[in-house]
């Protein structure tokens, strides 16, 4: 699937190797703001990027348990050259308008992001039984849980994505991700 998503005319795929956390969004076009975020984290920390977007003519949404490295280069090349992974996605579920999710398998980083969204006021959820199961980004095969450490999806309603509160998730994860930059390695929860 991901190998013909990325073939289709229009739609860009980027990597941009750089430190050992990486910053990914994978459904860009689609989940708006994403793509946008994840390269204002990598260009303020010096993180690894990868990122799909698809031009507004084009709704194509592959689950991310579908975006297998041995369909892409480029995202072979992302999981194996970063130790941790924020994977960024937007999400729409009532009751939860403002609240980010921090999924995936790297626990001790979801809880780092948590702290630094809270600093700046801005609500999450990261205790895995307390996000809606289908958001939290916990199957071994989601790329973000695929480097050594794993990784965190972080889930987005369209709030935290625009205005004064996108300025605000994006201060919130440079600075989880310089201060996960910064830690030794530890091992993920597999």
């Amino acid at each position: 699937m991901l190998g013909e998503l990325i073939s289709t005319v229009g739609v860009q795929e980027v990597y941009r190797p750089g430190g050992a956390v990486g910053v990914m969004a994978i459904h860009g076009g689609l989940e708006e703001g994403t793509a946008t975020m994840a390269v204002a984290v990598a260009e303020a920390t010096g993180a690894s990027l990868y990122t799909v977007v698809q031009p507004e003519s084009l709704w194509w949404h592959i689950p991310s348990i579908r975006f297998d490295p041995a369909e892409s280069r480029a995202l072979a090349s992302f999981i194996g050259s970063v130790r941790t992974a924020l994977s960024l996605h937007g999400y729409g579920e009532p009751g939860l308008e403002s609240t980010a999710l921090l999924g995936g398998k790297n626990r001790s980083l979801a809880v780092l992001i948590h702290a630094e969204l809270a600093k700046r006021g801005v609500e999450s959820l990261v205790e895995l039984d307390a996000i809606p199961k289908r958001l939290r980004g916990v199957h071994r095969l989601n790329p973000v849980n695929l480097p050594p450490e794993a990784g965190v999806q972080v889930e987005l309603p369209m709030d935290l994505r625009a205005g004064r509160s996108h300025d605000l998730v994006v201060e919130a994860l440079v600075a989880a991700v310089g201060s996960a930059s910064a830690e030794p390695r530890q091992p993920a929860a597999r």
